[in-house]
């Protein structure tokens, strides 16, 4: 009698949103029209195969989820319902961004971001690393349409409205490897959040599980697979520097909303949604199994830590205009980080520092120099530092190290180079700005631009 229920429990079934194996690529879909699920199938040489309600493979019988199983009935996680053809990359881009932007406000470099990371989602897991997305504002500025108008169309985007602790998240995102959906206004508790920053901060990068002790009295360590890509809205910055140097960021609120924004998403919201992501879900398939040129080109003049979790972006983009554009707009955005960041004490030092390096040409500098300086270009009479909170920054916040001599404190060049050169290519200080030139803005775009233009909002007809 065991054996034969222990036969019967290996012929069951095993659930599965997708499969990969060596020779073929497996993707769920579900018709709510027919309310079926079932497999589309495309082999590694080309041939495309839908319908499939159950395969065999290595012995082992798959299913997809069925429409009864909750998260999918409820809409909790989302699939194509059928892979559709699409014209071509550039066409399919396209179609994103008028998606975006008919249902989105944000800034136009964002839009274009938000377009390549929707594509980019799709093809995730063949990459090592992902960068996440995220919209930071207060209440009623937009962060959660931010989620649903970029989420909807990202590859098996999990919304996590309504998970009230942290156990189904990991559960969910272990099982499906889609796109992780994060709204703070879900997240009532503490705990909650601290586990939510555990997922964001090894999640970035494959092969690093989180372990978590579940059950009654047993207390059994399990390993979750948290790597995905993420999409968070949250009111507030990450304490962790290095978590926040994982997302692209929009800031939401900054300005009136755009008047022809639906207030409310009716039935065509969904329905175009699931028509774009019918005809990725065929990209996915078409483009699986081929090479990737794994970008490691160095975007000029932007920070390190942009450059890297732009590359893959970058790398799942075949058409070299496109690419350029795309370097284009995160020239464009790193611009946008370092003004937001220049606005601070330790940028206006590290600037003072250079600037009196330049001028003087002297070894060192004393710390009043430093201060008098900063006062000067400042230029406000109540907003301004002491020499001795001069000093505390110079230490505390940006790890250089004055020395006492007989003139008062003092901080070497030589001895502090390598970090004011981190601290300058970090805040964005060019060496046009130490000498007070005007520079032209430069179009980094080559000559290829002429073969694509992305659309800007006027062309799309918005």
């Amino acid at each position: 009698m065991y054996m034969q229920n222990n036969e019967e429990k290996q012929e069951k079934p095993i659930l599965k949103t997708s499969i990969i194996k060596p020779d073929a690529l497996y993707e769920m879909v579900f018709d709510r029209t027919t309310n079926k699920t079932s497999f589309s199938k495309m082999s590694r040489d080309g041939n495309l195969e839908n319908g499939l309600e159950e395969v065999e493979l290595e012995g082992r019988k798959y299913r997809p989820l069925p429409p009864t199983y909750n998260l999918v009935e409820k809409g909790v996680i989302l699939f194509p319902s059928l892979a559709t053809p699409y014209e071509n990359e550039e066409a399919i881009l396209k179609e994103i961004q008028i998606f975006i932007h008919k249902y989105l406000d944000i800034s136009e470099v964002f839009e274009q971001i938000a377009t390549y990371y929707v594509l980019f989602t799709w093809m995730y897991d063949r990459f090592n690393e992902v960068p996440y997305l995220r919209a930071i504002g207060d209440f009623g500025s937009g962060k959660s349409r931010f989620i649903q108008a970029i989420g909807i169309l990202c590859y098996k985007p999990v919304f996590t409205g309504g998970a009230t602790t942290p156990s189904p998240i990991f559960r969910i995102v272990n099982e499906v490897h889609g796109t992780l959906i994060i709204d703070e206004a879900d997240f009532k508790f503490s705990d909650m959040t601290s586990e939510i920053v555990k997922i964001l901060n090894t999640g970035y990068q494959r092969g690093i599980p989180v372990l978590r002790s579940e059950g009654k009295g047993t207390f059994e360590v399990k390993a979750y697979d948290v790597f995905c890509p993420k999409i968070v809205a949250t009111r507030e910055t990450f304490s962790d520097k290095a978590l926040e140097s994982r997302f692209l960021v929009e800031e939401m609120g900054a300005g009136k909303l755009r008047t022809d924004i639906p207030r409310t998403l009716d039935e065509n919201f969904y329905q175009d949604a699931e028509k774009i992501r019918n005809k990725l879900l065929m990209w996915r398939l078409k483009n699986y199994f081929e090479p990737i040129d794994r970008r490691e080109d160095l975007i000029e003049g932007i920070h390190p830590r942009l450059n890297q979790i732009v590359m893959p972006l970058l790398s799942i983009i075949k058409d070299s205009a496109i690419r350029e554009h795309l370097k284009t707009f995160i020239v464009k955005y790193n611009t946008d980080l370092v003004a937001d960041r220049g606005l601070s004490w330790e940028s206006d030092i590290v600037f003072a520092i250079l600037k009196l390096e330049y001028e003087t040409k002297a070894h060192q500098v004393t710390v009043k120099q430093i201060t008098d300086e900063v006062n000067r270009e400042i230029d406000i009479s109540d907003d301004t530092l002491q020499a001795r909170k001069v000093g505390w920054y110079l230490r505390s916040k940006l790890q250089l190290k004055p020395y006492k001599t007989r003139k008062g404190f003092v901080l070497s060049f030589k001895d502090n180079r390598k970090r004011l050169d981190m601290w300058k290519e970090r805040f964005g200080i060019t060496d046009a700005d130490i000498r007070s030139e005007d520079v032209n803005d430069v179009n980094v775009v080559n000559n290829t631009e002429e073969e694509f233009v992305m659309p800007t909002a006027q062309e799309i007809g918005f």
